[in-house]
């Protein structure tokens, strides 16, 4: 079901205790069973769930085997805590109730144990598993996503020399080796170089990663290309199994025709495009508008 962790320091050690004890514990004697509609989904990157019809499938067959890892809103309600996927699952197959076991657990352990959780999943995409690792960042150091990145690159650019050290050696930095750590998925060091630069792909390239059309470093040699149209016939090559080593290579080309100097029609036609003919005093405009009317005949 999941990756361990490595040993872990309180903060992930505590967020993963309740998770750690229940995993793969089949449904128990005197486990609660709660109606499907007091459960609440809780906000996560995890955005697919994969296979969800064979488990509901499974579900009709057998029930749900291992319990729903949920908290109590205090309302009559319970926050799903771990257990999504079956949950989904369950309201498929047409299920009335799930089992459950209720922890008592603060909102912020919650959202821990939720990230750390999906994070183990091995079917997390690498866009879904970026944003998951900010948040848990995030979460621990009481940053939004977007401090958490400038963190990020402010600890790459020190230990490259480039910036006077500040945050080096701080608690912050320091949290953040022991999180990744943790983890046991990559150094922070390889998540800057490798994760980071997946936030700003085009959203062709980032609706194929997250469908799992094209592995994320296709997606990174994508981005190089700027010209939209060669870079979406590339993408549909990468999606029909272009192997990384061939698309590098078309990458390549692809980038020499950028460099390439364009021909200077070209560039007077990209200029005469950007022409507001609306600006010019009228009888310039006429003129204007002769003289293209000409060019266009000429060209045909």
């Amino acid at each position: 079901m999941s990756r361990k962790p490595s040993p872990m320091d309180p903060f992930l050690a505590r967020a993963l205790s309740a998770l750690e004890e229940m995993e793969g514990k089949p449904v128990q004697a005197g486990m609660r069973a709660v109606p499907l509609e007091v459960l609440v989904p809780s906000p996560q990157p995890r955005k697919r769930f994969e296979n969800l019809e064979a488990l509901a499938e499974s579900i009709r067959e057998k029930g749900v085997l291992q319990p729903l890892l949920v908290r109590p809103l205090g309302d009559g309600r319970y926050a799903i805590v771990a257990g999504e996927r079956r949950y989904r699952a369950a309201l498929m197959a047409g299920l009335s109730e799930v089992p459950v076991r209720v922890v008592e657990l603060s909102e912020k352990e919650a959202r821990l144990l939720a990230l750390v959780e999906n994070l183990q999943r091995e079917d997390l995409n690498p866009y879904e598993e970026t944003l998951g690792v900010l948040d848990l960042l995030s979460e621990d150091l009481g940053k939004t996503r977007e401090e958490v990145v400038g963190l990020l690159h402010r600890m790459r650019d020190e230990a490259r020399g480039k910036v006077p050290r500040n945050v080096s050696g701080s608690p912050e930095a320091q949290r953040v080796e022991e999180v990744f750590k943790a983890l046991g998925r990559m150094t922070w060091e390889s998540f800057v170089r490798t994760r980071l630069p997946l936030l700003s792909l085009p959203e062709d390239l980032k609706e194929a990663l997250e469908e799992g059309a094209i592995p994320y470093t296709a997606a990174l040699e994508l981005k190089k290309v700027r010209d939209e149209a060669l870079r979406r016939a590339l993408l549909e090559e990468a999606r029909a199994g272009l192997s990384l080593r061939e698309l590098k290579a078309k990458v390549r080309e692809a980038l020499k025709k950028e460099k390439a100097p364009k021909p200077w029609y070209r560039e007077v036609g990209e200029k005469l495009a950007r022409v507001d003919l609306e600006a010019f005093p009228p009888e310039r405009r006429v003129r204007v508008e002769n003289l293209l009317a000409e060019l266009k005949e000429l060209l045909g």
